[in-house]
Formats: C-alpha cells, sequence, structure tokens
C-alpha cells in the first residue's frame, strides 16, 4: 500500500481479503509456548500449497477463525482435489490408449447422449454460479460448489460413461465422450484455478497447451470461462437428481435388507410427484442392479407407519390424556392415518370426553414394512424395495461375484486393461455349473478367451462367493 501510493497516488487493489485469525484443533490460539504452532513452512511441505489454500476456501470465510489441523486439509484434498486428479488421470489414460487429439473434433451438442448434455449442463450452471459467489466474496459457497460439480462429474458422469470410453475403434458415442469430458476438466480447471494454481496449471498445460501451440502459455493467462446458455436445461437437471436422489435411497434399503449391489432385485416401487422417461429408470435399475423400477400411487401394500406422541409436545398440552393417547395412536390403520394427517394437517380422535388433534410436531412417525420389503422416505419420495430373491436372481448373482472376484485378481496381478486371460474355477461343482451355463457374459466382462475347471493357472486364490468356497485360477492368454 505504501509503495503503490508513493508511485502512482492509488491503492495497488480494489478489494482484498485479510486471513482471520488461523488457531489449532481445538480452537486454541497456536503459540510457541504452548507446542500447538504450525511451521507454515513444514505444512507446505507435508500438504501442498493447493491443499492448503483449499482447507481455508472451503472450510470458512476466510475472515472468519479457522482451525487448522492436517487431518481437515487432508479431507478437503480427498474430496475435491484427488477426485479432481483421479478424473483427469482417467481421461489421459484412455486418451493416450486411443491417441486421442481433441484438437482433431468439435463437440457436436445435437449428436450428444442425455449423458453428455446432462454434464455440459451441470457445468455451465456451476460457472455461473461459481462466479457469482466469487463476484460477492462468498468463498466457501463457490468452493463447496466446485466441489460438488467435480464429485458429480466423476462418481456419476464418469462412472456411468466407462463403457463408452472402453469401446473398440473410435466411433462418434465415443468422440462425444472424450469431448464431453474434455470440456469439463479444461473448464472447471479455468473455473477452480484461482483457488488450486498449481495443479489446475497441470492439468491444463497437458491436456491444451501440449496439443495447442496458440493456446495461452499458462491457464492463468486465460479467461475466466463464461457461462453458455444455450446448453443449461433445468429440465434434464432437475430428471438427474432425481435419478440421483432415487439410487442413493435404493441403496440405502439395500443397505438395511443387507443384500450387496451385485445381487439383483426383481423390483422397485418409488412414489412420488413425478414420473421418468424409461431413459431415466433404465439408469436407476442399472445402479441398483434391479430388473423393474415401477411408479405406483400407492405402496401401501408394502408399507406402514407407527406412531407415538412427542412427549415435548404432547405432554403440556394433553398430560392427563397421555396414557390413552398412546394407546390409541399404537391401534391406528397407519396408511389412514397418515393420509389424514397429509390431507388434514392433523389426527384427530376422542380420548374419553377431550378431543385430542395432533399435528406432526406432535407426532414421531416410523414407516414399517412388511416381511419381503424394504422401504426409504425422504419427505418427497418413498422407494420400496422388493427383497424376495427367485433362483434365478440367486444364479445372476453368483454370476456377477464371479465376474468381481475374477477383476479383483486381474488389478492385483497388475493385468493391463487390455490384456486377455484364461480362467479356471476349481473346487466348487455348483459354481462351476453356474459359470458354464453363462460362460459367455462372464468371458465377455473379463476379457476371457479360456474358461475352464481343474486348470492350475499362474495366479491362483481361493475365495468365498455369496457362501460358495472356490479357488479361481488366471493367467495371461
Amino acid at each position: 500500500m505504501a509503495i503503490s501510493t508513493l508511485l502512482f497516488n492509488k491503492a495497488p487493489y480494489k478489494n482484498v481479503v485479510v486471513l482471520g485469525h488461523v488457531q489449532d484443533e481445538n480452537g486454541q490460539k497456536m503459540s510457541k509456548s504452548k507446542g500447538n504452532a504450525v511451521d507454515p513452512f513444514d505444512a507446505l511441505e507435508t500438504y501442498g500449497a493447493d491443499a492448503i489454500r483449499w482447507y481455508f476456501y472451503v472450510n470458512s470465510a476466510p475472515w472468519l477463525p479457522n482451525r487448522f489441523h492436517g487431518k481437515a486439509v487432508v479431507e478437503g484434498q480427498r474430496k475435491f482435489m484427488s477426485t479432481l486428479w483421479n478424473t483427469y488421470s482417467f481421461f489421459v489414460l484412455y486418451a493416450n490408449i486411443d491417441d486421442f487429439d481433441a484438437t482433431k473434433y468439435t463437440l457436436d451438442y445435437d449428436k450428444l447422449a442425455v449423458m453428455d448434455k446432462w454434464l455440459l449442463s451441470k457445468l455451465n450452471t456451476v460457472v455461473g454460479e461459481v462466479d457469482a459467489h466469487l463476484d460477492n466474496y462468498r468463498i466457501p459457497e463457490a468452493a463447496r460448489a466446485l466441489q460438488e460439480f467435480v464429485d458429480e462429474m466423476s462418481n456419476w458422469y464418469v462412472r456411468r460413461s466407462r463403457d463408452r470410453f472402453w469401446a473398440k475403434g473410435m466411433e462418434q458415442d465415443k468422440i462425444n465422450a472424450y469431448m464431453t469430458l474434455y470440456t469439463a476438466l479444461v473448464t472447471i480447471s479455468k473455473a477452480a484455478a484461482p483457488m488450486i494454481p498449481f495443479m489446475t496449471e497441470d492439468i491444463y498445460l497437458n491436456l491444451v497447451k501440449s496439443v495447442d501451440a496458440s493456446a495461452p502459455e499458462s491457464i492463468h493467462l486465460c479467461a475466466y470461462p463464461t457461462v453458455d446458455e444455450k446448453m443449461i436445461d433445468k429440465g434434464l437437471e432437475k430428471a438427474m437428481e432425481d435419478v440421483l436422489a432415487a439410487v442413493v435411497m435404493g441403496r440405502a434399503c439395500r443397505n438395511n435388507a443387507a443384500i450387496k449391489n451385485r445381487q439383483p432385485i426383481g423390483k422397485m416401487y418409488i412414489k412420488a410427484d413425478f414420473t421418468l422417461d424409461k431413459f431415466y429408470t433404465d439408469i436407476i435399475e442399472d445402479e441398483l442392479n434391479v430388473k423393474e423400477v415401477v411408479f405406483a400411487e400407492d405402496v401401501r401394500d408394502f408399507t406402514s407407519y407407527t406412531f407415538k406422541p412427542q412427549l415435548r409436545t404432547v405432554g403440556p398440552k394433553y398430560g392427563k390424556q397421555l396414557g390413552g393417547i398412546q394407546k390409541t395412536l399404537a391401534s391406528l390403520d397407519g396408511n389412514a392415518a397418515m393420509d389424514d394427517l397429509n390431507a388434514k394437517g392433523c389426527i384427530s380422535f376422542m380420548v374419553g370426553d377431550v378431543n385430542v388433534e395432533l399435528t406432526k410436531d406432535d407426532l414421531l412417525i416410523d414407516m414399517t414394512q412388511k416381511e419381503g420389503y424394504v422401504s426409504e422416505e425422504d419427505g418427497k419420495m418413498i422407494v420400496v424395495l422388493d427383497t424376495n430373491l427367485t433362483e434365478e436372481l440367486i444364479e445372476e448373482g453368483y454370476v456377477f461375484e464371479v465376474i468381481s472376484k475374477i477383476q479383483t485378481m486381474r488389478k492385483e496381478a497388475d493385468f493391463e486393461v487390455t490384456d486377455h486371460i484364461k480362467v479356471s474355477l476349481n473346487d466348487n461343482d455348483k459354481l462351476a455349473a453356474i459359470v458354464a451355463k453363462n460362460e459367455g457374459a462372464i468371458a465377455g466382462k473379463v476379457l476371457a478367451d479360456v474358461m475352464t475347471t481343474g486348470e492350475s493357472y499362474k495366479v491362483s486364490k481361493q475365495w468365498d462367493v455369496n457362501g460358495e468356497k472356490v479357488t479361481i485360477s488366471i493367467e495371461k492368454n
């Protein structure tokens, strides 16, 4: 400030953000005498400048006091930076395999798949949100918007699109997937560059500058990304948001029923104030390994409700009638009572000569499921899984488990993703018969040219496959 005033008679900046007081992990002032001070150079060496910067951005407004400790820095690094870097590494791995050069192609929006259009819509939405947040010094909000997008790009778009990157040749759909992910990685790196300057610079130099000599020398010499309104489709974003919510609740149902995701399930019922096109229900079915998703107007055939009084509110109003209220609530038809509660805003009944009216604030409500069904509710949607397993579903579960074990062995043996192998299933006739029956499906997934029994290949391991002991043996073909 002094130098700028002396030389130019003005401040060197329009606005400045000053970092608040940095405390230790217990909220105490750092002090050498207390032994809780952190050497900043040691921290930089341990965690890196980007990770430390990101922690201060995403944790709270920078001008507020911040508790600093390594575990929090590492957690922020894992949630955002590692996810971004792993997504970038995924792109680089397969782009190198296919010798893909983004400068040779264009992003043709009309030819894109729905998943591509969704990612580009989310990308442009988040760029606008981050820009607006930064303009108004809402720094944690900007950081969290970036983090949420990167999570969805990695754990939803890339995971849902892997088969497209693995496809042979260079068909249009594969080009679309590459160009969509390339665009998203470059754009989100530019949006995040002010916050994590070093990682984004590495990504930019490799993805952009290495193939385009005319591009700016650094990501920090590029213009901040702008929003392309033509790519934003709020209807698509809402539909995918509903899909994600249904998938999360479906996984919770599976967890509650202790059924692995690799075990197929017959039906899933959804009760909500919306329905989804087949494209979206296919995604839910694939994600949850469910044969059929059904939107139902009512799920009372599978669920009911139980009610108990909320003593904190009911006690002061109906203290003398509390025993009668508990008995009456226990005897109610749960579904009918919930209908009344939703329609009228309360449940009414007589206890002696006293008219009792209870709202949702007066009630502890639990959803119960009938035998063979598991349900979840979030206030907007009810999801019910039919957990009754047929022999065909159980057999298919064995097939998926065997595929998973073989893929794990491939990874542990450091086989390349393109290596073809031989497989032998030993010491379990039941599983051998199931594998022989489904040989084509298994071989295609694990790149097996030979599937047999009784052979001892170079890599061998005993497994428990849904309670069945088996020895699987593999080697490169």
